[in-house]
């Protein structure tokens, strides 16, 4: 659009930079990997990690220039792996792996725009051509010299640097607030709050698609309730592909706001109070917030961040809030949940469960089934 301002590079263009980089990698992984250099000029496949996120307020403080929203958006790439299927070979391996896939280092800018997140025509709008070229390279192979040699490159891209809010802005689903809770599936508030631990995920961005022309063109005539109630919460056009994640950070934080909730209900004893007011759960929230504070040098935050998370998802949190729980049989509940919350951290935190933690990882799916039931019963 002509009133934004935006710097973007060519999408093949920044991949061949980023390749080039790469190149004394690459031919190191082959040599490694014991393959002659020159059987390796074609079948070289690359795995993309795509990412797109808002930059909050980045408006000058002083100064004059031209007017500007106050909010970016930039959207880059890192180059995840390389591997290759050798002439006569049935197997691809691996020559080069991303030792630090979510270092600033890694990751390369490919748009920078002036324009709010939120903004969803204008977002559209500035991102459509990346998704064009995105389109075209999928089909298509790369010719480029490395190590002297021309060497053939298909790509593979995987969506999944997005946040939740970016997800649902790319797939045209509603806001956060929506009924529908999940970007994976179809579940609503209440379907997930009976349904603690068998999920899947059905969500796809060709259903998206299709379920957005169910919107659009209401082809049995329904009411405007039986419409969204078919389409599950697409309400607008998705327009880039993307692959959801849930990174370990939102992890946290997600966990930890739900802890809090916990935490205030035990304090006042809300399962055996009917309706309680809202002056009541201020009043909780209150002597939560006091006891954290007072215990822990725990400040009250707005809004749920990764270090207050931290701090507050520990065996240290719980015996400072068990001192408010009156009951000792719901304190040793708040204590189980923690210790299997604790377990199970680890293999989301780490980027490769099965190296890193192999004993958390087997016993997850069970601590998992343990968690779900405690909650439902406690």
């Amino acid at each position: 659009p002509a009133d934004t301002i935006t710097r973007r590079f060519r999408y093949d263009v920044a991949l061949v930079s980023a390749l080039k980089d790469l190149e004394e990698d690459i031919m190191e992984g082959l040599r490694e990997s014991g393959m002659e250099d020159s059987a390796c000029t074609s079948g070289f496949s690359v795995m993309i990690k795509e990412s797109c996120d808002g930059m909050g307020d980045v408006s000058e403080k002083h100064g004059g220039g031209p007017v500007v929203p106050e909010k970016a958006v930039r959207f880059s790439f890192t180059i995840m792996s390389v591997s290759v299927l050798a002439d006569e070979e049935e197997e691809e391996v691996t020559i080069f792996t991303e030792s630090k896939p979510n270092s600033e280092l890694s990751c390369k800018p490919l748009c920078l725009t002036f324009v709010d997140e939120s903004d969803h025509e204008t977002l559209t709008a500035i991102l459509w051509p990346i998704v064009a070229e995105r389109n075209a390279m999928k089909e298509s192979r790369l010719i480029l010299p490395i190590g002297g040699l021309p060497r053939s490159f298909r790509f593979h891209f995987r969506g999944t640097g997005y946040d939740e809010k970016m997800v649902r802005e790319m797939e045209g689903l509603e806001a956060s607030g929506s009924n529908y809770v999940c970007t994976l599936c179809d579940s609503s508030r209440s379907e997930a709050s009976q349904n603690m631990v068998l999920h899947c995920i059905t969500r796809s961005h060709e259903e998206n698609l299709e379920r957005y022309e169910i919107w659009r063109t209401n082809p049995f005539s329904e009411s405007a309730e039986e419409l969204r109630e078919r389409v599950k919460g697409v309400s607008s056009k998705p327009f880039m592909e993307t692959h959801p994640t849930l990174d370990a950070l939102h992890c946290d934080i997600g966990n930890a706001t739900e802890f809090y909730k916990i935490f205030q209900d035990e304090i006042g004893e809300v399962y055996e109070k009917v309706n309680p007011s809202r002056e009541e759960r201020r009043s909780w929230r209150a002597a939560l917030d006091k006891q954290l504070r007072n215990k822990m040098k725990l400040k009250p935050v707005m809004r749920m961040n990764g270090n207050y998370a931290r701090r507050l998802m520990t065996m240290e949190a719980v015996e400072v809030v068990c001192e408010l729980v009156p009951s000792e049989e719901r304190r040793e509940a708040l204590r189980e949940l923690m210790r299997l919350y604790l377990q199970m951290k680890p293999v989301w935190r780490a980027t490769c469960p099965a190296k890193e933690c192999p004993d958390q990882l087997c016993r997850y799916s069970f601590n998992s089934q343990r968690f779900a039931d405690l909650l439902s019963s406690a």
